[in-house]
């Protein structure tokens, strides 16, 4: 599910000053989300089964980053809902909630290595691949997008190193952010997830109605169009 990247323009400046501006602006984003809830649609289906599912729900982040999901609402297989969809937010939120790991895509988890700077969605884009420097559950090997004037995240793509779960073996997925009003705002995950009992599965995960936090300095409303 990764992207390819075209030889493109040399950078404006180093990797390792990019590099560096970016883990900057992460640590001064590190919490903003912290506090936030968002609704979120989740389309998954069973290709050879012929098996699909939707469910509606509402996701939260604590103030100290743990994930949860309240079901809203579901329609479809109930396969789809207990093997597939269950399964891969139970496994998403052990592999992202657990406050006492650092997980975050920086140069003490990954090594990093320049790509090229690519045009997408009218601005210049930074792509670097990264490699985990551990098999840790929770980091992945693939690529980071890095918006070349604010040094946000605005895609991240690859396969975890490490399932969560032992009903999953192998996860490919797509994220991509938007920013918005300074923030680096999730719209979408796209995943192949590879399971145990069901064989392959495909899952979309589109993000809208994103509520910050009030300790947010910029607490209030943001809208992300699902797509």
């Amino acid at each position: 599910m990764g992207c390819t990247v075209l030889p493109a323009a040399p950078a404006p400046m180093a990797p390792d000053v990019i590099v560096e501006n970016y883990c900057s602006v992460a640590r001064d984003h590190e919490h903003s989300l912290d506090g936030a809830s968002m609704e979120v649609d989740i389309e998954a289906s069973l290709p050879k089964l012929k098996k699909h599912g939707r469910l509606h729900a509402l996701r939260s982040i604590s103030a100290l980053g743990r994930i949860t999901y309240d079901h809203l609402r579901f329609e479809g297989d109930g396969a789809v809902k207990n093997d597939v969809i269950a399964r891969y937010l139970t496994a998403e939120t052990q592999a992202q909630s657990d406050s006492s790991l650092k997980l975050d895509v920086i140069p003490a988890n990954y090594k990093f290595k320049y790509k090229g700077v690519i045009q997408d969605a009218g601005r210049d884009v930074h792509v670097f691949q990264v490699t985990p420097r551990k098999k840790r559950v929770g980091l992945y090997r693939g690529e980071i997008w890095i918006d070349a004037a604010t040094f946000l995240r605005v895609r991240e793509a690859g396969t975890w190193v490490k399932n969560p779960s032992i009903f999953l073996k192998k996860v490919e997925f797509v994220r991509t952010f938007e920013i918005r009003n300074g923030v680096s705002v999730p719209v979408e995950v796209q995943s192949i997830v590879d399971t145990r009992l069901v064989g392959k599965a495909e899952l979309k995960i589109a993000f809208h109605d994103v509520a910050l936090g009030e300790s947010n300095a910029r607490a209030g409303l943001v809208e992300v169009d699902g797509q």
